[in-house]
């Protein structure tokens, strides 16, 4: 059962505006987001969770406008449904927007495939010319950690020091529109291909952010070195650039910013989170910051 079924009559009151037909109503996905199929093609996602520390609908518009310039662009996405205006909607208190469905395979992503789609994606957003804020989760997460005490004082006080010197450090490099939050989770294999999801975290930066982020968890926590350098190699074979010591800052950004949003994604961790936590913690205190 729904948790919210005012969250799923605003997606209906504006469809009906559209003259959409509803002829399902499967949840894929019920939590601070609402995602549901609605037919055959069409899926909505729709916020319902309005405790988020992320306030507002700005970054929601943020994603649409990224996921729209993607969409016309042909790049491996999960694409905005082309039935349904490119903008982010709005009914009461729900901002929604409309997707196309995809049916997922059980194939793993190569680390081929993950290089060379990421790097089409880089391609098509060089172009974007919308207003993203630059290194926009570094400074969201500078605020987040000058509001909230979830650490001890001195991991405090280190998370601040590497999000500082990241900033300070990326502030100064290339920058151009990113996924922002670039992992496995937000990868879908279909049966159209590899396609990238999730764009709510998009900002400027250079490149090796989301390159950073893609091969974090491999590099450090698994140490599945052969994995990274492999989605690397395969970003530069398709064309890109990567530039090694902007790289190693970036891993050390998103390791602090992981971090500092930890307690707000996982309030209530279970044993496996709460050790990939303490390794991250773990090598941070070995970075120079």
């Amino acid at each position: 059962m729904i948790s919210n079924p005012l969250a799923l009559q605003a997606v209906e009151k504006v469809l009906r505006n559209y003259e959409i037909l509803v002829d399902r109503r499967d949840i894929l996905q019920d939590s601070s987001t609402l995602v549901v199929r609605l037919s055959e093609t069409l899926v909505a996602r729709v916020v319902q969770d309005e405790t988020e520390t992320r306030q507002g609908i700005a970054w929601f518009e943020r994603e649409t406008a990224v996921a729209a310039h993607l969409s016309k662009q042909g790049a491996p996405i999960i694409p905005l449904h082309p039935d349904m205006p490119f903008i982010a909607h709005l009914w009461g208190k729900y901002p929604m927007n409309f997707w196309v469905y995809v049916e997922k395979i059980e194939e793993e992503a190569s680390a081929r495939k993950i290089g060379a789609t990421l790097l089409e994606c880089h391609k098509a957003l060089a172009s974007f010319r919308g207003d993203l804020p630059h290194l926009g989760i570094l400074l969201e997460t500078q605020k987040i950690l000058q509001n909230r005490s979830d650490f001890s004082p001195s991991d405090q006080a280190l998370l601040h020091r590497h999000i500082e010197t990241s900033l300070n450090i990326l502030s100064i490099l290339p920058a151009q529109a990113l996924h922002g939050d670039a992992h496995y989770g937000n990868l879908i294999t279909t049966s159209k291909g590899l396609l990238w999801t999730d764009w709510e975290d998009v900002f400027l930066g250079p490149v090796e952010w989301d390159l950073a982020s893609i091969i974090w968890n491999a590099k450090i926590l698994d140490q599945d070195y052969q994995t990274a350098e492999m989605i690397l190699e395969s970003y530069l074979k398709a064309g890109g650039e990567i530039n090694r010591e902007a790289l190693e800052q970036c891993l050390i950004a998103r390791a602090a910013v992981v971090c500092v949003w930890y307690p707000i994604l996982y309030p209530s961790p279970n044993a496996s989170r709460r050790f990939k936590l303490e390794q991250r913690m773990a090598w941070l205190k070995e970075k120079r910051a």
